[in-house]
């Protein structure tokens, strides 16, 4: 009797467990479904910025400058190994501190990233200095009132505290990006995703409730034709 008990807990623990991924995965699909900002409509005319998804991470690129604001002096060209010297474009993303230092290639995940994407840990931010936006673009077109936001709803990310971003120590990706002290935390609940989905709330644009995952975010906004990588 004892041992059936013991293994009808067994079971019901298992069970438990296998609950926890469905359930993430059902809580995704319908905050990808639910929108924030419903009643904005993309305008046209304005200023464009993109969403480029590898699948499975989203970046939000701006113009280097619009409607009076610079990226460049944040971010000068000694941060970045051999960065174009006049870039027409930069390229925003927040991860996880051990997930994004310690896995430049998919290669590189180990058990101790996938537990601090999952449990949670200090937030750093990725920026691109380029001189095309790259490929895999979804993009919006933004009112000017509606990029200033977003122009600052990004800046607001960055550890600001020693007058500027702080870069961190590390080589980067490659020879045109750099990491930076960021603000809060991030965990499988406010992943990179979602904090890209946040930053286009924030600047009033429609977006989805809850986005983990990359495609929860990109369907919204519409496909370039327009060769930028």
């Amino acid at each position: 009797m004892a041992r059936r008990r013991k293994g009808k807990g067994i079971g019901r623990a298992a069970l438990a467990l296998l609950a926890i991924p469905a359930l993430y995965l059902l809580a995704a699909l319908a905050g990808s479904l639910i929108p924030v900002n419903r009643g904005w409509e993309e305008p046209n005319r304005g200023t464009t910025v993109y969403l480029r998804s590898n699948g499975i991470h989203v970046d939000i690129v701006m113009p280097a400058v619009a409607e009076g604001l610079d990226w460049r002096p944040l971010f000068p060209r000694g941060h970045f190994r051999d960065a174009p010297a006049s870039p027409s474009w930069f390229s925003f993303g927040a991860g996880e501190r051990r997930v994004y230092l310690e896995t430049p290639t998919w290669w590189d995940i180990s058990p101790r990233t996938v537990w601090a994407a999952l449990a949670g840990g200090e937030r750093v931010m990725h920026v691109d200095r380029l001189e095309r936006p790259g490929p895999n673009l979804r993009a919006i077109r933004l009112r000017p009132e509606e990029y200033r936001r977003l122009w600052a709803a990004i800046r607001a990310q960055f550890d600001l505290s020693a007058g500027g971003p702080r870069r961190i120590d590390h080589p980067g990706y490659g020879s045109d990006d750099a990491f930076y002290e960021g603000r809060g935390k991030a965990s499988a609940v406010s992943t990179c995703n979602n904090w890209a989905a946040e930053q286009m709330r924030l600047a009033g644009v429609e977006a989805s409730l809850w986005s983990p995952f990359a495609e929860g975010l990109t369907w919204r906004y519409r496909k370039t034709d327009a060769q930028l990588g």
